[in-house]
């Protein structure tokens, strides 16, 4: 196979690849966002478990880095992004800093990690798949007692993970509650649809 058609053919998988940037919902209370962002591997796991990388997409904290580990996430919604709107109503108590302590209950670097979130019951995972010079983020969360919990997390990390793929691609991201804002009312649409 020649070297353009090597090419032209992984282009064509990684196109095939490329998955919808909503999530869905996979059984009662979980759901799933996919992303397909730049590699490699090694760097995006650290953006999930390095404080100072994950501060600038999520939340920053500590994290003990074991089964069992503790994580501290600092969450700062209002700072990730410049030129943003004020945090709605509904979320004025989370538009200072919010600290949310969990623990690690899957820890197999740099493939998967994942942590309580808020409770026990409450689960989020990682999951990490090469794909050529990129990487296949999975994001299941389960353990979500309703619907207005599974909008507001469905809406919170596709939000994230839009300021994650524009700070990996060197964008400026739209603003954090802005655009949460917008997405959740769209997953209120979607999710109950």
């Amino acid at each position: 196979m020649s070297a353009y058609a090597a090419r032209k053919f992984a282009n064509r998988q990684e196109e095939e690849m490329q998955m919808s940037d909503y999530a869905v919902v996979t059984a009662p209370g979980t759901v799933r966002i996919e992303r397909l962002l730049p590699g490699p591997i090694d760097r995006l796991w650290s953006y999930l478990t390095d404080p100072d990388k994950r501060a600038k997409w999520f939340a920053a904290g500590d994290m003990e880095l074991k089964v069992g580990g503790r994580v501290q996430l600092v969450f700062r919604n209002s700072e990730l992004t410049d030129n943003d709107d004020p945090a709605p109503a509904k979320y004025a108590v989370e538009a200072g800093e919010v600290v949310m302590t969990s623990r690690i209950v899957e820890y197999d670097p740099p493939r998967v990690l994942a942590y309580t979130f808020g409770s026990e019951n409450s689960v989020a995972r990682f999951e990490l798949t090469p794909r050529g010079d990129k990487v296949q983020l999975v994001i299941t969360h389960g353990g979500l007692e309703n619907m207005d919990a599974m909008t507001s997390i469905a809406g919170g990390w596709h939000t994230h993970l839009d300021i994650l793929a524009a700070r990996l691609e060197g964008r400026e991201p739209e603003g954090f509650w802005r655009r949460h804002t917008q997405l959740e009312a769209e997953y209120t649409k979607l999710l109950k649809a």
